[in-house]
């Protein structure tokens, strides 16, 4: 019987807590279960498919907390204010659990929670870019473009990539700048029909 009080998400909480401490590297079912207060083996009552499984999970509720965050700072703005706020919250995600975001997964997975919450982080971002009048194929470009620069640059700054004295918050401004023009004279699907 699965110990009292113990649930999945508190399973999860416990290997986040470790990989934000320790790295995902350290991620293994014992040191979990240390964590936890329990013995491995009873770690299979709340996560049946063992570090597999747990590794699914953390992938699920990192991608949540970004789709989060990224909503959370889109309300209530439109085109570049909103991409600039979803873009700061981005990064400050990345920045605040640099070996959290490494669980976040990059490439699509066959699995429906994963799904749901990485389309639900991609609708974030289409949303915010429909102010530009961007819908249908270049509204999935133009999140591409998005996604392209915020993984980026998030992955180059938390492993310390960038080395030189220049301000990091100044090249990141920089970059936004650059992203919003771009999306302002970004072409619409009738432009490119017409040529």
């Amino acid at each position: 019987m699965p110990r009292v009080g113990l649930t999945p998400d508190q399973v999860v909480d416990h290997a986040l807590a470790l990989i934000d401490e320790q790295g995902a590297e350290a991620l293994t079912l014992a040191s979990v279960a240390a964590r936890a207060g329990v013995a491995t083996p009873s770690l299979y009552k709340h996560v049946s498919g063992g570090l597999a499984e747990l590794r699914r999970l953390i992938a699920v509720r990192v991608t949540e907390e970004l789709a989060d965050r990224l909503a959370e700072a889109a309300v209530g703005r439109s085109g570049d204010d909103a991409v600039t706020a979803v873009l700061r919250a981005y990064q400050a995600y990345a920045t605040e659990h640099p070996h959290r975001y490494t669980a976040l997964p990059q490439a699509p997975q066959p699995d429906d929670d994963l799904t749901r919450a990485a389309t639900r982080l991609v609708g974030v971002i289409i949303a915010v870019l429909r102010s530009y009048g961007l819908d249908g194929p270049e509204a999935i470009h133009a999140a591409r473009t998005v996604r392209s620069l915020a993984h980026g640059f998030a992955s180059l700054s938390i492993t310390g990539a960038f080395q030189l004295a220049e301000d990091l918050t100044t090249t990141h401004d920089r970059l936004i700048t650059t992203l919003t023009t771009g999306l302002r004279t970004w072409p619409k699907a009738e432009e490119e029909e017409e040529e």
